[in-house]
């Protein structure tokens, strides 16, 4: 509901013309470094994942199902941070650090689309290491070009589902109590603090979404990996043992990371104690995690780094015969 802003800060259920995003407190010294930290983490976010995705599509050895999900998980991540981040950084130094109405329920459909998404692509190659490692002789049928194509659209489609209902839920509030967003980009919990009827059906929904995904992709994840595990013990070749451990140890490290710091956040009732601790986790996989997933996957994959010692070879070649 539309709500208008007094200079005091409250509001009246009228007309909203925007939200200001408070952000991280400090000194001038603090948030010049808040800054620092964050372009730089920023900038390595979006040249490793821009790399991961260049490599794999131009690298025909990488045309497999496996880098065909790292692709859109690079894609996926490039667009997290990118939804949060600038804005983020630009509000730093910004005297008013307003966001419009529209723009907050733009970020917040967005934020909320990616980062579901996000969490089913995980579970999903999950089920593709599964495929390969226990099914290898059916893998090139099951996992065949079309099926992770659709894999990939349903995926995006759960999110969607998600992000609509989420979104539509969140932006009928009435918000009449402040227009101040104790927080750096528009999310659910800051927001329903916002509100000035019972967020309980909010909360309720975002709880049962929120927790619902996140189980089952665990659920698949554990399942997926239990097989491998078993199958991995059973190989009596110490070197492929440990190229499936390299692979799946990669992606076992990414799932961890981004399932432990959504379910505290989205999961569970009460999951962080203030918005500054809120603050700190939504940092981690709005910045940290999509920075890390293409130094994990790279640096633990043999065929991603030898991937990227062709291309180079291939670029030296070209400047010497240029």
């Amino acid at each position: 509901m539309a709500t208008s802003v007094h200079r005091n800060g409250s509001l009246s259920a009228v007309s909203l013309q925007g939200f200001v995003l408070v952000g991280f407190g400090g000194s001038a010294e603090t948030q010049a470094l808040l800054f620092a930290v964050f372009l730089v983490l920023y900038l390595v976010t979006v040249l490793g994942n821009l790399t991961m995705i260049m490599v794999i599509t131009l690298d025909a050895r990488l045309h497999s199902p496996m880098y065909f999900f790292l692709k859109n998980l690079s894609f996926v991540d490039l667009c997290l941070s990118s939804v949060i981040i600038p804005n983020a950084l630009a509000n730093i130094f910004s005297s008013s650090k307003t966001i419009s109405f529209a723009g907050c329920a733009t970020q917040f459909f967005l934020f909320s689309l990616l980062a579901a998404t996000e969490a089913v692509l995980l579970a999903v190659m999950a089920y593709d290491r599964f495929m390969a490692i226990c099914s290898p002789l059916r893998y090139p049928v099951t996992m065949c070009p079309m099926t992770c194509a659709r894999l990939v659209l349903g995926t995006f489609c759960v999110a969607c589902l998600n992000s609509i209902v989420q979104t539509s839920l969140t932006f009928q509030l009435p918000f009449c109590s402040s227009n101040y967003i104790d927080y750096f980009f528009c999310d659910v919990p800051p927001l329903l603090q916002l509100a000035c009827t019972s967020t309980a059906t909010n909360e309720l929904v975002m709880f049962g979404i929120c927790g619902f995904i996140i189980v089952c992709a665990v659920f698949v994840v554990i399942i997926s990996y239990g097989y491998i595990t078993v199958t991995i013990l059973r190989m009596r070749s110490g070197s492929g043992r440990h190229k499936v451990f390299s692979t799946c140890g990669s992606h076992m490290t990414a799932v961890s990371l981004f399932y432990g710091t959504g379910f505290v956040i989205y999961g569970q009732p009460g999951g962080v104690a203030s918005m500054e601790q809120g603050k700190v986790v939504s940092t981690i996989y709005t910045l940290v995690i999509p920075m890390l997933n293409p130094l994990i996957y790279s640096l633990r994959n043999k065929d991603v780094k030898d991937a990227l010692r062709r291309l180079g070879q291939r670029h030296s070649l070209v400047k010497e015969s240029g």
